[in-house]
């Protein structure tokens, strides 16, 4: 059992996240209530939504949050956009959703600015795409070859994948040409959430990715010294984007160093109820280096808020938790971020937990706060 407890406890040091300070701009209209892409041009905000919606782009005030323009993309349908990204000379949006992995049309529009600021009405061209390791197109839920971020480097255009399994994002590229193409697979980064957003900053050569873990916490993700062959090989640095839980979508860079954040709206009663909102932050104080081989981490258990341990083959998991903190309630998620358990917080006890009714597999006990929530993962075997 002592073994066991400390795998749980170097698991759960590796969870930790710092801070960065992050405000809250407003409520977005409900018109991008699936906001899932930002894009900064023009003094103005571009959005748009994400499956089943219209193509469409959504021109947004920074100051009043109103849409002030749609601009309608005419030849094609918006299968699965996910986000958005520029050059000098184009606009290109990613229909790569791909949550079942089973996909074999996904493609990057390419739209010309040209016809994009003189017409409320664009055709776009197309760069479809293939990953050159996927091999297997059977529907799958939750498939680690969905994608929901993009950036510019240079000539090509890297397509960065939300893996639901791994929990990390692979980075591949395609040159910014119409046709049809094998995405080159590049490098990958063990992020522990799932990504959902990029901005590329070729004048500082650093990538910023946002996203959110399992349960819904939003981070954000600093990429140094990024090179055309090892994107993830640069310090990486991450952060947690204090707002609660929030499935944030997109970032992009308003000047030198302020970035705005959307995020999509989310309710599942009785945990979240999140409305698509605008959020910035800036990058003067914001994030602490991730522990490393330099920085190892202190195990102290005694310290730890919560921790989860049972004797193998037991169908009781014992836990403690040690924290002053408000909490709300408890749940059980599955690997695969599902909530398999919720227990509100009048029916709470510290009793041990009958995890018999759950398969073999590895699960996390999770307590809610306010605007947080403590998480370890345990083994039912």
């Amino acid at each position: 059992m002592k073994t066991q407890i400390w795998i749980l406890l170097l698991i759960c040091a590796n969870m930790g996240w710092s801070q960065t300070d992050i405000t809250e701009v407003g409520a977005l209209p409900q018109q991008v209530f699936e906001t899932s892409g930002l894009l900064s041009y023009n003094g103005k905000l571009i959005t748009h939504n994400d499956s089943g919606n219209a193509p469409e782009l959504y021109e947004i005030d920074v100051n009043t949050l109103e849409i002030t323009r749609t601009v309608t993309i005419t030849n094609v349908d918006n299968i699965d956009w996910e986000d958005i990204a520029q050059d000098n000379n184009y606009i290109y949006i990613g229909d790569f959703g791909n949550n079942n992995g089973d996909r074999q049309d996904l493609s990057i529009l390419k739209i010309a600015k040209s016809d994009y600021n003189n017409n409320d009405t664009v055709t776009a061209e197309t760069i479809d795409f293939i990953y050159e390791d996927q091999t297997n197109f059977i529907t799958t839920e939750n498939s680690d070859f969905d994608a929901e971020a993009l950036f510019v480097f240079g000539d090509e255009l890297i397509i960065l994948t939300k893996q639901w399994q791994q929990q990390g994002t692979t980075a591949y590229k395609v040159p910014n040409l119409s046709g049809a193409f094998l995405a080159e697979r590049m490098d990958s980064y063990q992020v522990d959430g799932l990504v959902t957003g990029a901005y590329f900053n070729e004048n500082t050569n650093l990538l910023s990715l946002v996203g959110y873990s399992q349960f819904l916490f939003p981070f954000y993700a600093l990429i140094e010294n990024v090179d055309s062959n090892t994107i993830f090989s640069g310090n990486k640095i991450k952060s947690n984007l204090s707002i609660g839980q929030a499935q944030v979508e997109a970032i992009t860079l308003i000047d030198s160093n302020q970035f705005y954040i959307s995020s999509e709206e989310f309710s599942n009663p009785p945990l979240v109820n999140s409305s698509s909102r605008l959020f910035t932050f800036t990058l003067d104080n914001e994030v602490e280096e991730n522990p490393s081989e330099d920085n190892p981490i202190e195990e102290s258990p005694i310290d730890e808020e919560l921790l989860a341990y049972k004797t193998f083959g037991s169908q009781n998991l014992n836990y403690r938790l040690n924290t002053e903190r408000p909490i709300t309630g408890m749940g059980i998620f599955d690997i695969s971020g599902r909530m398999v358990s919720y227990v509100p917080l009048e029916e709470l006890s510290t009793a041990p937990i009958d995890i018999s009714i759950y398969n073999q597999s590895i699960y996390y006990l999770t307590f809610f706060l306010i605007d947080d929530a403590i998480s370890v993962p345990f083994f039912r075997d």
